[in-house]
């Protein structure tokens, strides 16, 4: 997984545009409103949802804990106001409180991460629930057990022949010796003492427990690392009744595409005797593996495959409404709602009434009202509405929020989803954006083809404020911007996603160049003002791109971030060394044809397009010295214009506000010189 974990904004136009609406520049994106969590209230009357704002002084950005009527009547209401970066609401059982994560400095707090109760009500001030010194990891509450459930950090050693000589001197930084594991507390959430109830010296990087407080379901690893969370990693759960944990089904891993899997989204259904959770490849369409309890023994069934639509993978919450599991599908660029119930195998249902025509859904959660009476809502996005805090009514599908005003005076662009043919007869789709006002073929535009990280994962037809990939800012700036869904993406079917397994730099290159082809045939973009830019997997794509022998397109301006360069390295370097693993089909020494192949690293001699260069200086995932060396190349070797912009204290993706909008103004200002008409 090449991929930035998402801070992604969503925008579009939304209600009656102001009479001379003004272009967009970086220097909006800082009063962007996100929301990124919901939660609906037992009864279904209220919305909780977490909405993050950017400080400019801080340089960073935190959320807030808001709720709004689920009918859509009522005015939202502001919960916390110190930007303690409340996440992870969950309601009391009476609907009189929401718990929160957060990250408060107000005393009796410090900073450090505890969980609180928030009172809807706003007559009671905000009061900690867990008072542990450094702060918790994780949490979650059991309604009807009225408890919070939080984890710690803690450590071991294993021991060895060496132990004493590492205990000698304990400053070295040694490969392996000690591991990072967790320990969960129960807490009753009216007072008392936590007593400790899983301590099993593995690592928990996910958990939840069932409503009644009697089982968690935990996602463990030997430990805190990436390599050991991908095919190390299983499902636990402990039992309250025996005190004891059990290993769930891990059956279904004999036929799994990949054997290194990463397990993410544990939900429990009302009953707390069946477990939904993801699978999610890389390569491979992402899976649902569905747990139940029988006779004391805990079973397990997949979720058959079928090629109408795809699973989306890294991020996609699950919930259980009745016997069935709703998950977030893609297809084409947008995603539905849709259920699966492990009693009826084979049978879905969807169209659900928060999506619709090119829907983007970032959240959603569904509480049962009832007998059989389902309340949901959702973070919505879109082509033509803001992306919104929105919900069900039985009237259809209602915005409960406008989160950001100031975005109605701003030129949108347009954005639709467009297909291409690739040269071996594949359709291949993405979303395209356009300036404001602008007619398609009235005049060619320069393009900027932003190309998603990933790979298994896919770029949305929704409007994107996005600095890492281009989305939005472009388009605002006057320029056509082409995001492809290039070979291995998402949202067309299993083989395609299957066929970049062994073809990297091969198939998905193609697909890039020939989208890029059909927009020049069209007459929207202008031959001679072609730009490429993306970031991790983007990045890896763009020095592909610029390292093309005999290129069928001119590539006049790239903006590379945090690209991979060589894949030997790659394997070496990064903190996950399945995924060149899969798409090399085995190891360096296995198939060092492929991984030569796959490297733009013996194709730079063929570069001549002037090229910036980002990434942050702790990136573990692609690891700054890919950067380093195309800098070398660029500039020490070849005399190709280049800038390297390394962003102290970041990893993968940037944080910071400033760094975004540097990172932002900096593809601008390159693009504008090397692209401008006067330049051919």
């Amino acid at each position: 997984m090449r991929s930035v974990l998402p801070l992604i904004l969503i925008l579009a136009a939304a209600g009656p545009a102001a009479a001379q609406p003004r272009p967009i520049t970086p220097a909006d994106y800082g009063s962007v409103a996100t929301a990124t969590e919901v939660a609906v209230s037992p009864d279904g009357t209220k919305v909780a949802y977490c909405l993050a704002t950017w400080d400019e002084k801080a340089d960073n950005r935190r959320s807030d804990l808001w709720v709004v009527a689920a009918d859509g009547k009522g005015t939202p209401r502001k919960l916390t106001s110190d930007r303690a970066n409340d996440r992870h609401p969950k309601w009391a059982a009476d609907g009189s409180a929401v718990y929160v994560l957060r990250n408060a400095k107000v005393p009796p707090a410090d900073g450090a991460a505890q969980v609180w109760r928030v009172s809807v009500d706003g007559k009671t001030a905000p009061s900690p629930v867990t008072r542990v010194k450094g702060g918790v990891v994780g949490y979650d509450f059991a309604p009807k057990a009225d408890a919070v459930f939080y984890a710690l950090d803690a450590e071991v050693t294993d021991p060895d022949d060496f132990l004493k000589l590492r205990k000698r001197y304990p400053k070295i930084e040694y490969g392996h010796g000690t591991r990072k594991v967790s320990e969960l507390f129960r807490l009753p959430a009216a007072g008392g003492d936590a007593v400790k109830v899983v301590a099993e010296k593995r690592y928990v990087r996910e958990f939840t427990v069932a409503a009644d407080g009697k089982r968690v379901a935990m996602i463990t690893a030997p430990d805190d690392t990436v390599v050991r969370s991908e095919g190390d990693a299983r499902v636990d759960v402990w039992d309250a009744d025996v005190k004891a944990v059990a290993v769930t089904d891990q059956g279904w891993m004999k036929t799994a595409a990949s054997p290194w899997p990463w397990l993410e989204g544990l939900a429990w259904d009302e009953t707390g005797t069946r477990l939904a959770y993801c699978t999610i490849f890389d390569g491979h369409p992402a899976e649902i593996i569905a747990c139940h309890i029988r006779e004391g023994a805990w079973g397990a069934e997949r979720l058959p495959r079928g090629n109408q639509f795809q699973l989306r993978g890294y991020g996609t919450p699950l919930r259980w409404w009745q016997d069935s599991v709703y998950f977030v599908t893609d297809q084409d660029g947008a995603n539905d709602i849709r259920t699966w119930s492990p009693t009826r195998p084979g049978q879905y249902g969807g169209g659900n009434v928060l999506t619709g025509p090119g829907a983007v859904i970032y959240a959603f959660d569904i509480v049962r009202v009832g007998d059989n009476r389902g309340i949901m809502a959702g973070v919505r996005g879109g082509r033509e509405g803001l992306a919104e805090v929105v919900g069900s009514t039985p009237a259809g599908r209602v915005a409960l929020t406008d989160l950001n005003p100031q975005a109605k005076k701003w030129a949108m662009p347009t954005v639709e989803h467009v297909t291409w043919k690739a040269p071996d007869g594949t359709a291949v789709g993405g979303a395209l954006e356009l300036p404001a006002g602008y007619d398609k073929g009235s005049r060619k535009l320069p393009l900027v083809v932003a190309i998603h990280g990933g790979p298994t994962t896919s770029s949305t037809a929704a409007l994107q404020f996005d600095p890492h990939n281009g989305r939005l800012y472009f388009a605002a700036a006057g320029y056509a911007v082409l995001a492809p869904n290039y070979r291995g993406s998402t949202g067309y079917g299993d083989k395609f996603t299957k066929d970049l397994i062994g073809r990297e730099n091969d198939l998905d290159v193609k697909d890039i160049v020939a989208g890029i082809q059909s927009l020049i045939d069209a007459g929207i973009a202008d031959p001679e003002r072609i730009a490429v830019m993306g970031w991790s997997n983007g990045g890896y794509l763009t020095n592909c791109l610029i390292a093309m022998p005999d290129p069928t397109v001119r590539i006049r301006a790239a903006s590379s971030g945090a690209g991979i360069l060589d894949s030997v390295a790659e394997w070496g370097f990064n903190d996950e060394p399945a995924y060149p693993r899969v798409f090399k089909t085995g190891l360096p020494w296995e198939r060092p044809d492929v991984y030569r192949r796959t490297s733009p690293t013996y194709q730079l001699g063929n570069v001549k397009t002037p090229t910036l260069i980002h990434v942050g200086a702790n990136d573990d995932r692609c690891p700054p010295g890919h950067s380093r060396m195309l800098y070398r190349a660029l500039r020490e070797n070849l005399n190709v214009p280049t800038q390297l912009c390394v962003y102290p204290g970041e990893p993968h993706g940037l944080g910071k506000l400033s760094h975004r909008r540097a990172k932002m103004e900096w593809d601008l200002a390159w693009f504008d010189r090397y692209l401008r008409a006067d330049n051919k």
